[in-house]
């Protein structure tokens, strides 16, 4: 009964900051400059407050429900953002699987042997400084190679690898913290009872691992949706929220609420991969004792 209290309060304090996000937006709508606020001449610290610049939270409430387009049989641009979502959402899981797989062998990999770990942990944390715009066409072209090779190699599998480029990062050095953080007396428990090192891991090491393991797979979940939606506009591929948001944006100027329409596309889809680690986390539940302390 408690546990449940204590979901139904984290629901409805969620949807009070929504709302409370929506009437501070509208406010500032409603009464800031609509040049924004500057310092000097160039620095602008707040957005303008323009209609073309910054709709009202209910005219893109509004746009939803409207044609996404004024041709004839045109469907809604609620059920164009549906769809994009979905299709960015298929493609951050197969992303996001393949960084949780990839990230957690090589946690595995430099908590077993010492000299792995600082030979790659460097390389690791190196990864992640390269530009990711600049690193999707070159998957792209990189893939395109196994076309000689009987392979076809889609526009979807080279997002999905810069998804999981992504989302290894934060599982590897979270699962690495969290195979390590074992107290010593329990491993020396397992060395007395003469376990090996295998059933140690599964009986101790992931066990006290599962603290820090999940908030790696949120910043992993988030991580490949963002990786997602950027390299579906570097690429170029169609029919995810990514392209949706460069050619809605072309329509700003004649109809300012329809670009936000894919954003919030691209924030649902965030929540739906933070509610699916939060699951996980339901389920790890008996292993979570721990984590508000650590």
């Amino acid at each position: 009964m408690l546990a449940a209290l204590q979901r139904a309060r984290s629901v409805l304090l969620g949807l009070l900051g929504l709302a409370v996000l929506a009437a501070v937006w509208d406010l500032y709508k409603a009464f800031g400059p609509d040049d924004g606020v500057r310092v000097g001449d160039r620095l602008l610290v707040l957005p303008r407050a323009s209609d073309l610049a910054m709709p009202h939270t209910w005219e893109v409430v509004q746009r939803l429900g409207e044609p996404v387009t004024s041709l004839p049989g045109a469907g809604s641009t609620l059920g164009a953002v549906v769809d994009a979502s979905l299709f960015t959402l298929a493609i951050a899981t197969r992303g996001f699987v393949i960084g949780v797989v990839v990230g957690l062998v090589l946690a595995l990999l430099m908590s077993r042997v010492r000299i792995v770990e600082s030979a790659l942990l460097p390389w690791i944390v190196l990864s992640q400084t390269v530009p990711l715009i600049a690193l999707a066409p070159l998957v792209k072209r990189w893939g395109s190679e196994f076309d000689r090779l009987g392979y076809i190699w889609t526009n979807e599998q080279s997002v999905a690898v810069i998804a999981a480029y992504l989302a290894f990062f934060p599982v590897a050095v979270g699962a690495l913290r969290g195979l390590k953080s074992a107290e010593a007396t329990h491993l020396d428990l397992m060395r007395a009872y003469g376990l090996g090192w295998w059933r140690t891991l599964f009986t101790l090491r992931l066990p006290s691992s599962v603290p820090f393991l999940l908030p790696a797979l949120r910043l992993g979940a988030a991580s490949a949706v963002i990786g997602t939606v950027v390299a579906e506009v570097s690429i170029g591929l169609r029919g995810g929220i990514g392209r949706m948001i460069i050619e809605y944006a072309q329509s700003a100027s004649s109809d300012p609420a329809k670009p936000w329409a894919p954003i919030l596309g691209a924030v649902a889809v965030g929540l739906v991969a933070a509610g699916v680690v939060g699951l996980i986390g339901l389920l790890l539940r008996p292993y979570r004792t721990a984590e508000a302390t650590r």
